[in-house]
């Protein structure tokens, strides 16, 4: 961006340009979080990753399978929007299904100091 300014001890009407610096930062990134529940299949599970996350089937079976053994596990990494609708997703298609399955979201810690 541009500021104006007036040269310095001049009344010439004169207008110079001085540059500023802007620094632009990285949009936030946010996590998407499965949940693991002792009540929706497997097989369930398996294919939200792999519809709403577009996952592989073996991908998704891994994920499945991380959240099943350590209690939660990482689906995906997606701005601020994205990570909201596929948490949205998820709900409305285990509320559909019957299934309490819950995601959530997580700010990803930022890697530049």
């Amino acid at each position: 961006m541009a500021n104006t300014k007036k040269n310095p001890g001049t009344d010439d009407g004169v207008l110079t340009l001085e540059k500023q610096k802007i620094k632009l930062k990285k949009p936030s990134r946010y996590k998407v979080i499965l949940i693991n529940d002792d009540f929706t299949p497997q097989e369930f599970v398996v294919w939200v990753l792999a519809n709403v996350f577009r996952k592989t089937l073996e991908e998704s079976r891994k994920i499945m399978w991380t959240a099943h053994t350590t209690g939660t596990a990482v689906c995906g990494v997606y701005s601020l929007d994205i990570a909201q609708t596929k948490v949205t997703e998820v709900h409305r298609y285990a509320e559909e299904a019957g299934h309490p399955l819950q995601c959530q979201l997580a700010k990803e810690e930022d890697s530049e100091s």
